[in-house]
């Protein structure tokens, strides 16, 4: 018998035992916490004190473990103890969640822009992020976040934004452009709400006010040079959830709806409803490659107006396109890349990626039809990479170049934080 398979039969014949004589667990033990509150953890996981083992809620909890902020992986171990009762450690190592972030672009008028903040993803050791940050991008700008997904109980919790932020604006009608100085100032409060392990959901409302000052370049009949407008937001998020993670690694399907009503003071921009779906899947591919799919379908009402709600944009969708170059009320957005990790040490993470972005738009008032036509349709492959520190939250440069195909296609760097997707 090859001797590589004993281990394995061994944790069988063990699996095999304990379910037949219904092993207790007597004693639960947690390790490697350091700023993350063992009440909290204890808490949140499945499997407690008492409990007859189950090695299902085991790795149920190392899943919901791993997609905390403050832990980079999770595991557990199982000692087998007297009287048909065992001692189940979990092992955990944490994350630094002090992080602050840096993000530079160029602006719609190709002048430079960045943001900067600062975020505590483990405040108190609870899992409560605390974010600030500030922009220039033209003009400054400003947000404050809290964020508590578990203050209440263990799938209960509260979210509140507040953004003050100012930026220049592209905005196309017949054929021309023209910059308006766009500001957003409102608040926001969420109610969250984690049904079981792999749904959950986010529910509420913001009230903000929208100012556009025309400053300069084409203008046009009925469209106005000034507008101040209050308006109200009801917002749902449901969040379908089946991915597992090693470390940068994952692997699995994630569905993510966002649904708003957007009620308005003024005709000019009138009300309307939004709503998109993000697709997600990846595979595993070998020991260091990752493959990524993501999939967005958006619809919103079909108004005429030049200042329709989806965009075309370098950091939202479409890499190397530029920022803000079109809109519309309508969007089908197809990225997939191919993660090819390079260096894996300890702490220190080199990944490069080949990508191919594509997108099409239907035309504020135009009809589904335009989802087909050449001009609307934007492909652009590109070369990125990933540097990355395994033991920092989110703490992943990027850096990617896109290079577009299609009819009037442009190419460009894109920078951020994180995974683009």
């Amino acid at each position: 018998m090859n001797t590589k398979t004993l281990p394995f039969l061994f944790i069988i014949l063990v699996s095999f035992i304990m379910k037949g004589q219904d092993v207790t667990v007597a004693e639960l033990q947690f390790s490697g916490t350091k700023r993350t509150k063992v009440s909290f953890i204890e808490n949140l996981v499945d499997v407690k004190k008492g409990m007859v083992l189950d090695s299902v809620l085991m790795n149920r909890d190392m899943l919901r473990l791993k997609r905390l902020p403050s832990i980079s992986h999770a595991y557990y171990k199982v000692n087998v103890l007297q009287n048909e009762t065992c001692k189940v450690e979990y092992i955990i190592e944490e994350n630094f969640t002090l992080i602050p972030f840096a993000n530079l672009f160029s602006s719609s008028n190709d002048n430079f822009a960045f943001r900067v903040g600062l975020q505590e993803f483990n405040s108190f050791g609870r899992n409560i992020t605390l974010g600030a940050f500030y922009q220039y991008d033209n003009y400054s700008s400003f947000g404050l976040s809290v964020r508590a997904p578990y203050l209440f109980s263990n799938k209960l919790g509260i979210a509140i934004n507040y953004n003050d932020f100012t930026t220049l604006e592209p905005v196309f009608f017949q054929d021309d452009t023209a910059d308006y100085k766009y500001s957003n100032t409102g608040f926001e409060l969420l109610g969250l709400y984690e049904f079981n392990f792999k749904n959950r959901m986010e529910l509420g409302f913001s009230f903000f006010t929208e100012d556009y000052a025309y400053v300069e370049g084409a203008t046009g009949a009925g469209v106005p040079l000034n507008l101040n407008v209050d308006k109200h937001l009801f917002k749902l998020i449901y969040d379908y959830n089946s991915l597992d993670y090693f470390y940068h690694y994952l692997k699995g399907f994630r569905s993510q709806l966002n649904f708003q009503y957007v009620g308005s003071t003024n005709t000019s921009l009138p009300e309307f409803l939004i709503g998109f779906n993000d697709f997600t899947y990846f595979k595993r591919v070998g020991d260091r490659g990752n493959w990524a799919n993501r999939l967005r379908l958006g619809l919103a009402s079909n108004v005429d107006s030049p200042f329709a709600p989806f965009t075309v944009d370098n950091n939202l969708n479409i890499r190397g396109v530029g920022n803000t170059i079109d809109r519309g009320t309508g969007m089908i957005v197809l990225n997939t890349e191919y993660r090819q990790t390079f260096i894996d040490k300890n702490k220190f993470v080199l990944q490069g990626n080949i990508f191919v972005d594509g997108g099409t738009w239907r035309n504020p008032a135009g009809g589904f039809d335009d989802l087909w036509k050449s001009e609307n349709i934007r492909i652009y492959p590109g070369v990125g990479l990933r540097f990355m520190h395994k033991r920092i939250f989110n703490a992943i440069f990027r850096i990617d170049y896109g290079y577009g195909i299609t009819k009037d296609g442009d190419n460009g760097i894109v920078f951020g934080i994180g995974q683009y997707f």
